[in-house]
């Protein structure tokens, strides 16, 4: 907000036909960079959300965090009773073992009757048969190490462990259930919270220039939440999506924020800010300062002899409390913000009171 004049007109001389001068506030018109900016109300969206769910059957025998917890990638979270599954490795090493040995003994079986052969002693029906037992007997041992693969890979599976870094929400199992493999309702979810998104949804009508603006350079994401004494959290707009919401007439964008004090919450709500651009040098006035005519928009300005004189004015867009003007004013002019009804060309003004920079009176 642009700062009021502070300041008294004392006795001023009588206005037009002898009537007394005008009680107005005043304020300064002024000159500085200001950004272009949307705002919206946004929700922030964890980066992932993965539901860690069993691959195996069995007992829960441990669980290695408490709900809410800051877990990191590979930390254990859940142990299953992993008895069953290491006494089926060890029968399927054994039968490996043995198809092992019986396929070490048809190989041989088969490289003597080859001989026997390739000498005239042997028969080819013999030959035959023991290549038949040994090729046999080595897709058997295949069979068994594929066996052994899949039961050291279940014994593994026992131990369940968090596959990204991130925050855990509420337990839906505990010690000493049956738990299922791929269950449908998840043992825990984590979200994953560095990086985080900030969703929110702008005007279709501003889709263009955001578009257009991306074009150029990395446009900026602030997110504020209501409320928190702290500053805002900075990011970049990481995502626009591709298609516009026919019944709302708004697009989704996403802002990407490191959030590495972790401040931001999955599912809070925030004031969401995008930087298009900067106007450098603008000319800003107070809002209120803003009449409007019969040939447009105008303001009172004030002269250092205390007379309104009414000038006419293009104004931009808004920038919170003030406008942008893009034509009539230089910079520096004192226009009247209140008491504009009781004014006509020429009047004279007494400002009554002023504003502090914060908007209370003094």
């Amino acid at each position: 907000m642009i700062a009021v004049l502070a300041g008294c007109g004392g006795k001023a001389a009588s206005g037009p036909a002898g009537m007394p001068p005008a009680p107005v506030l005043v304020a300064k018109a002024v000159r500085r960079t200001v950004p272009m900016q949307i705002k919206e109300i946004g929700t922030v969206e964890a980066f992932s959300s993965i539901a860690i769910k069993a691959r195996v059957e069995g007992n829960l025998v441990a669980i290695h965090f408490k709900e809410g917890d800051y877990v990191r990638t590979g930390q254990r979270l859940f142990t299953i009773d992993p008895r069953p599954y290491a006494a089926a490795l060890r029968q399927v090493q054994a039968n490996l073992a043995r198809d092992q040995a019986n396929a070490t003994q048809a190989r041989a079986d088969e490289q003597r009757y080859e001989f026997l052969l390739k000498e005239g002693v042997g028969s080819r029906q013999q030959f035959d048969q023991a290549y038949a037992n040994s090729a046999s007997l080595a897709a058997a041992v295949a069979a068994d190490n594929a066996a052994v693969e899949t039961a050291r890979l279940n014994l593994q599976y026992t131990e369940i462990r968090s596959p990204i870094d991130g925050r855990t929400g509420s337990l839906q199992n505990h010690v000493g259930d049956l738990i299922k493999a791929d269950s449908d309702t998840p043992m825990v979810t984590i979200d994953q919270v560095r990086p985080i998104y900030v969703d929110f949804s702008i005007p279709e009508s501003d889709l263009a220039e955001v578009r257009a603006a991306r074009e150029t350079r990395q446009l900026e994401v602030d997110a504020e939440i209501p409320g928190a004494q702290a500053s805002a959290e900075h990011g970049l707009l990481a995502f626009i999506d591709n298609s516009v919401d026919k019944t709302t007439g708004t697009i989704t964008l996403k802002g990407l924020f490191q959030n590495e004090n972790r401040r931001l919450w999955p599912g809070q709500f925030v004031n969401a800010t995008l930087t298009l651009r900067e106007i450098p040098d603008a000319v800003l006035a107070p809002t209120q300062a803003l009449q409007t005519g019969q040939q447009g928009e105008f303001v009172y300005v004030v002269g250092p002899d205390l007379k309104a004189t009414p000038r006419p004015v293009v104004t931009g867009p808004a920038i919170g409390d003030d406008t942008i003007i893009e034509r009539g004013l230089d910079g520096g002019e004192t226009v009247v913000i209140d008491g504009q009804i009781r004014l006509m060309p020429g009047a004279k003004v007494r400002i009554k009171r002023s504003l502090d920079a914060g908007g209370a009176a003094q």
